[in-house]
């Protein structure tokens, strides 16, 4: 399975080939961002977390104001909630995620200034890190408390704020599960849920070799 998680965004990549590939330059871009993120499923509510994102990534026109991108990214994910109580069991929670990823994404471009795009990716666990009621817990990258991967489906809007210069945000949603866990309350009560990464992305992309004409918002 891990292997054909890995393959999908190649295999989607070279389908593009089997397109009628417009005659403009591939395009590249750097990337540089913070996330707001939440778990939902750890009763910890909130997108309290914040992270970086940051990376590379190619832009392919394959059709008139479409294009297909995909992207190499650090992304730091998880969940933070404050103590509710001064006490030992205060409630304080910490989670950072820390995930390479790689994003695929189909983008339509309206006007040169606006581009809308939907799309998937997936990540890899680099790093994890947990703490509970101000305590450190056990939870490791090699403990096999959390997924080593994370499937994300994606929304996007970017919006051209100078030049080559655009402002993006995104939406990730986790579609498998990172995590089920056991929770207790104070009374001896336990149930089990299951717990998924919820992101949102803001970030400022600068785009290399890209067209006079695509810059240009008169046209």
């Amino acid at each position: 399975m891990t292997n054909l998680i890995k393959i999908i965004p190649i295999v989607f990549l070279l389908s593009i080939t089997t397109l009628n590939v417009d005659a403009q330059i591939i395009k590249g871009a750097v990337i540089f961002g913070t996330n707001i993120s939440q778990v939902d499923g750890d009763e910890a509510y909130g997108f309290n977390k914040l992270g970086f994102n940051v990376g590379a990534s190619a832009i392919i026109p394959f059709k008139d104001n479409w294009a297909v991108s995909i992207e190499n990214i650090f992304s730091q994910k998880g969940a933070y909630q404050k103590p509710k109580y001064a006490d030992s069991l205060s409630g304080e929670y910490e989670l950072k995620l820390n995930y390479l990823e790689v994003p695929v994404l189909v983008h339509y471009t309206d006007r040169n200034i606006i581009t809308a795009g939907a799309g998937f990716s997936w990540g890899r666990l680099v790093g994890v890190n947990e703490w509970e009621h101000g305590f450190k817990t056990e939870t490791s990258l090699n403990s096999g408390t959390y997924s080593q991967n994370d499937i994300n489906i994606l929304a996007d809007l970017k919006f051209r704020i100078w030049k080559k210069f655009k402002f993006n945000i995104r939406y990730a949603y986790s579609i498998a599960k990172i995590r089920t866990r056991e929770h207790t309350d104070l009374s001896g009560d336990t149930w089990i849920r299951k717990q998924y990464n919820n992101l949102i992305s803001f970030r400022l992309i600068y785009v290399f070799n890209e067209k006079q004409s695509f810059i240009s918002v008169s046209q």
